[in-house]
C-alpha cells in the first residue's frame, strides 16, 4: 500500500535536498501555471485511472528502490498514480496528502531578531504562495497580536501557544487581493478586537473593523504598534510600526521589490496611485531611521517555484537603509518611477476580484474548496517579476 508524506515532510525533504523523484501528475496547463520547483510532469487522469503523460523518459533512469515522490491538486489522481509506480515494480513511493491545495498552506514559522528582549516577531512564511504574516508579542505580559492572518489560523494560534502566548488583538495591513483574510472571523472566535487602518474605509468593506488612525498606537502588553498610513497600493493600505524597530509593510514594499498600485488604481487614477506610491515610500518609510526593519506583506516567487532573493525558513527582512541604497525603483526620480510602475507589469493575481469581493464581505465562497481554488498559484502583488535590488 502506497505510503502518504505530509506537506511539512515534503517541505523537509526539499529543504534538506533529499535524492528523490517528485513528480506532479496535474495537466500540463496547471503544472504550466503554478508548480514546486523540483517537480516533473507526468499527467495521470484519476477520473479514467489512466496514465495520459510520458512516463517512459522517466522510466529508464529510475531504480525500482529509488525514492518517489506523488503530487496532483487534492491527491487523488496522485496516489492512484502511485499505486500505478508500485505495479510497476517500484518499492519506495510515496504521495503528498491533500496534494498542492495542502502545499499552498504550508508555512515556516521563523522568529525576528529585536533589540528588545521582550519583544518577540515571528515571521509566518506561507512558502507555496509567498504571503507573510506575524505574531507580535510581549514575552512578560503574556499577549500576542496576529497580523495578516489567512486561512491557515491554527498555524498562527500554534505559534503563539508555543511561545505560551495570549492573542489580544488581529490587524489586517489592507484588504488583501491574493488570499482570503480569516482576521476578522478569527478575531470573533477570540473575542478579542479586530484592526484596520481608518483609512480602508474607502474600499466601503461590509466588515466590521476597529479603525486606527494615522499614527495611533494600539498595545500588546508594553509594546506599541502604531498604525501608519501607507497608501499606494491600496487607498486603505497601514503599516505597523512595532516598538520603533520594525515595520510591517504589507503591501507597500518588500525585500526584494515594491508594491504594485493599480489592483485598485486604474484607469485615469493609474499614474496618480503611483504618485501616492512615490510619496509613501520617499517621505514615510524612507525617512525612518536606517536600522529599522522592514518586514513585507509577501516574498516573489515564480509560477515554478523559484524563490526570488529570499529562502524560506529564513528571516526575510531588510533595513531601510540597505533598502533606500540598494532597490533600484527607489533610486528614480519621481517621473521615472511612476512610468517605470507601468512597464512590464506581471500578470494579475489570478482571481483577484472575486478574493477583494471576499475580503470586502460582498462575496461568500462555496465551501473550501471554492476558498483554495480562489488563492491557487503564487501571489502577484509586487510591481516586478524579477528582483531590482541592486547587485553587490
Amino acid at each position: 500500500m502506497v505510503e502518504t508524506i505530509t506537506t511539512g515532510e515534503l517541505r523537509n525533504k526539499l529543504d534538506r535536498d533529499d535524492d528523490f523523484t517528485l513528480f506532479d501528475t496535474r495537466d500540463e496547463e496547471s503544472y504550466n501555471d503554478w508548480r514546486i520547483n523540483e517537480a516533473v510532469n507526468v499527467e495521470y487522469s484519476g477520473s479514467d485511472d489512466e496514465l495520459v503523460g510520458d512516463f517512459d523518459q522517466y522510466r529508464e533512469e529510475l531504480d525500482e528502490d529509488d525514492e518517489i515522490v506523488t503530487i496532483c491538486a487534492t491527491g487523488r489522481s496522485a496516489g492512484m498514480f502511485a499505486e500505478y509506480l508500485e505495479d510497476e515494480g517500484f518499492e519506495n513511493v510515496e504521495t503528498v496528502d491533500g496534494g498542492m491545495e495542502s502545499w499552498s498552506l504550508a508555512y515556516d514559522v521563523v522568529p525576528i531578531a529585536t533589540k528588545n528582549d521582550d519583544v518577540v516577531i515571528l515571521q509566518l512564511q506561507r512558502r507555496a504562495k509567498g504571503c507573510l504574516g506575524y505574531l507580535i508579542g510581549s514575552k512578560r505580559a503574556g499577549k500576542a497580536a496576529l497580523v495578516d492572518v489567512t486561512r491557515a489560523t491554527d498555524v498562527f494560534l500554534d505559534a503563539a501557544s508555543e511561545y505560551g502566548l495570549d492573542v489580544v488583538r488581529v490587524l489586517d495591513t489592507h484588504i488583501h487581493a491574493d488570499h482570503i483574510s480569516r482576521g476578522r472571523e478569527l478575531a470573533d472566535d477570540l473575542g478579542v478586537p479586530y484592526h484596520l487602518g481608518q483609512p480602508a474605509e474607502t474600499r466601503d468593506p461590509d466588515v466590521e473593523f476597529d479603525g486606527l488612525e494615522p499614527n495611533e498606537t494600539v498595545s500588546v502588553g508594553p509594546i506599541d504598534i502604531k498604525a501608519v498610513h501607507t497608501p499606494g497600493h491600496t487607498t486603505g493600505m497601514t503599516s505597523y510600526l512595532v516598538d520603533d524597530e520594525a515595520l510591517l509593510t504589507g503591501d507597500t514594499l518588500f525585500v526584494e521589490s515594491i508594491g504594485r498600485t493599480e489592483l485598485q488604481f486604474a484607469g485615469e487614477d493609474a499614474k496618480s496611485g503611483a504618485r501616492v506610491q512615490y510619496e509613501t515610500l520617499h517621505h514615510k518609510i524612507l525617512t525612518m531611521p536606517d536600522d529599522v526593519k522592514v518586514l513585507p506583506g509577501h516574498f516573489s516567487l515564480t509560477d515554478d517555484g523559484e524563490y526570488i532573493d529570499v529562502t524560506p525558513g529564513l528571516p526575510m527582512f531588510g533595513t531601510v537603509g540597505d533598502i533606500r541604497t540598494g532597490n533600484e525603483i527607489l533610486n528614480l526620480d519621481e517621473e521615472e518611477f511612476v512610468e517605470h510602475m507601468f512597464d512590464n507589469l506581471p500578470s494579475k493575481p489570478p482571481n483577484y476580484e472575486t478574493v477583494i469581493a471576499t475580503n470586502l464581505g460582498e462575496y461568500e465562497p462555496e465551501d473550501e474548496d471554492e476558498e483554495s481554488e480562489l488563492e491557487l498559484g503564487p501571489n502577484r502583488c509586487a510591481a516586478t517579476e524579477d528582483s531590482v535590488v541592486a547587485d553587490d
